[in-house]
């Protein structure tokens, strides 16, 4: 990933591609959870259109990863990061966590929330070094979650549970 790649909004006709580098960054966990993770099956055009999907994009225009953010009442939900295998390593995936915490604070959220699959042991433990903390763990919509959160107002502070 080169330094000059930047972050946008994703474009209507992107929602293919989108699904598609998703279902690249994916694909290693069908096996390791038994089915397709969630958002292999997400709608991609109505998260572009709610304003939600963005991507990050080399100067040549490559799709390097994205993430879906939703805003909440109370927090900034990151429902999704993904990240063009071919780039896993070169710091991609944390531009896009920076991302999503500066759009955090510019809305004015103190709290970022995300879940994942309690077998993606992996990103739980790159989430938690991210300063995420666990807060629930349960079963929702036919997948063992676990939620994470991270306090946005001080360095070091401690995410509390959802309520």
């Amino acid at each position: 990933m080169t330094a000059e790649a930047r972050i946008r909004p994703a474009r209507p006709d992107e929602a293919a591609l989108l699904a598609a580098l998703v279902g690249r960054a994916y694909a290693p966990w069908v096996p390791v959870i038994g089915r397709r993770p969630g958002p292999m099956d997400d709608d991609y055009a109505a998260r572009i259109a709610a304003g939600e999907a963005h991507v990050l994009e080399d100067p040549d225009g490559a799709l390097l990863g994205l993430v879906v953010i939703e805003r909440h009442a109370d927090h900034l939900m990151l429902d999704n990061i993904a990240v063009e295998p071919a780039q896993a390593g070169t710091g991609a995936g944390r531009r896009l966590m920076e991302f999503v915490e500066a759009e955090a604070r510019r809305l004015g959220y103190a709290e970022v929330r995300l879940y994942t699959h309690a077998l993606m042991a992996r990103n739980i433990a790159l989430y938690e070094r991210g300063g995420f903390v666990v807060t629930d763990r349960r079963s929702e919509k036919g997948f063992d979650r676990v939620f994470m959160a991270k306090r946005l107002d001080g360095p070091g502070s401690a995410a509390t549970a959802p309520r």
